[in-house]
């Protein structure tokens, strides 16, 4: 069974950045981009690397380690070396607050 899980407050992300949270032993990210958000898996398919670590440009993550490419708007690998998408989360925003739907 899903739920919305309170994360953080829209302001605590800058615009064009990321952050990772954790929650019952799983690692996210969550993304803040044109004061859209989105939320995906937060390690790396490749070298489960924290991608919180990592650069966000207009719509990719790129993990810090082997610079792999994923949008974060789909969870989609966008070639080599990471080759597996990151599974995504639904994600609204409500006076203030991230929420993502976990489960």
């Amino acid at each position: 069974m899903s739920h919305w899980t309170e994360i953080c407050a829209l302001d605590d992300i800058d615009d064009e950045d990321v952050m990772r949270f954790d929650h019952n032993n799983h690692t996210y990210a969550v993304y803040r981009y044109n004061d859209k958000v989105y939320a995906t898996d937060g390690l790396c398919t490749h070298e489960h690397v924290h991608l919180a670590d990592g650069l966000v440009m207009e719509h990719v993550i790129e993990c810090p380690k082997h610079n792999g490419r994923f949008d974060i708007r789909d969870g989609r690998a966008l070639g080599a070396p990471v080759c597996v998408n990151l599974k995504t989360y639904q994600v609204k925003v409500e006076v203030g607050q991230v929420l993502v739907q976990l489960g």
